[in-house]
């Protein structure tokens, strides 16, 4: 029996993830034992600070990839949105998977079923700048406000009254079992996700060949495909994983499709783009879409978020 450690995150989500990508593994390899290491990280501790304040990337991963490049676990899984876009050295993505659930979900105080029926001004808790610009474009009034914590405490913090309502992944209330308390989700063709959003990554150090081998077999092409196109928009863009950017990438047949926006603080600079081409030129066309953002108004979007960060 094979026995390899894992490490993740410590919260509830954290683990969900990890013992998804535990079963896919075990499925293929029935005799394989995986132990759980758990980390905590710069982002686990600091449960204040706004994430559209962070300087730094690696909030919520740089801790697990360093137990990975230090032998204390053999491969590592994080939420894939969460991971910056230029990797470590020593490390590589051996697997993307599971991506059920791409798109963004409201979760409100009230039994609602359409952004309209929020009450006016109503406050809207995201920790999210993608989010809270796209809310604007929607409804002017709505108020978006800095919200921290985990799944089940901003869950809470909506109970306690705090809030109108919450905007999350879906993905992450689905595999929580906790789907029953969405509102409703949002097309992700209209309300745009964060690239790579609702897919698992699973990483491995570049040198062990053993363990490459046995997680690329948990690899979901086409996953793996569209997930690396969206991310190529921010590469290109050079902006950051905390950015008011969204991408959103389909395949269809022999062709993909790939949506994008990126916008002021308050949606009233609202870039937005659509691409289509052949698959077999996805970075290409993930390129083009970027550069067409960053030439229409773009690029003095982000050198304005800059200096409003350097506050």
């Amino acid at each position: 029996m094979k026995v390899l450690t894992v490490a993740t995150r410590g919260g509830k989500l954290a683990i969900a993830q990890t013992e998804i990508v535990s079963s896919l593994l075990k499925r293929a390899y029935p005799d394989l034992q995986i132990e759980i290491k758990k980390v905590t990280t710069k982002g686990d501790k600091d449960k204040r600070t706004a994430l559209w304040n962070l300087k730094t990337s690696g909030f919520f991963t740089s801790q697990v990839e360093d137990a990975l490049l230090a032998s204390e676990a053999d491969f590592a899984v994080h939420s894939f949105k969460d991971l910056p876009t230029a990797g470590r050295k020593g490390i590589a993505v051996a697997a993307v998977c599971d991506r059920r659930f791409v798109e963004d979900c409201l979760i409100a105080a009230d039994s609602v079923d359409s952004i309209e029926q929020l009450r006016p001004s109503a406050r809207i808790g995201t920790s999210s700048l993608r989010r809270a610009a796209q809310l604007k474009r929607l409804r002017k009034d709505l108020e978006p406000t800095s919200i921290r914590g985990n799944v089940l405490t901003r869950l809470r913090r909506l109970e306690e009254g705090k809030y109108d309502a919450i905007i999350l992944a879906r993905a992450g209330m689905e595999r929580l079992g906790l789907a029953e308390k969405i509102s409703l989700c949002f097309d992700p063709r209209q309300f745009i996700p964060a690239p790579a959003q609702g897919a698992l990554a699973v990483q491995t150090r570049s040198d062990n060949i053993t363990t490459n081998k046995l997680i690329t077999t948990i690899d979901d092409k086409k996953v793996s495909t569209i997930t690396s196109v969206e991310r190529q928009v921010l590469v290109t863009m050079r902006c950051g994983c905390h950015a008011p950017v969204g991408v959103f990438a389909e395949i269809n047949g022999d062709n993909i499709r790939i949506y994008a926006f990126i916008s002021n603080l308050d949606g009233e600079n609202f870039i937005r783009r659509e691409i289509t081409g052949p698959a077999n030129e996805a970075d290409k066309l993930a390129e083009q879409i970027a550069k067409d953002m960053l030439e229409s108004g773009g690029r003095e979007i982000l050198e304005t978020l800059q200096r409003w960060r350097e506050k």
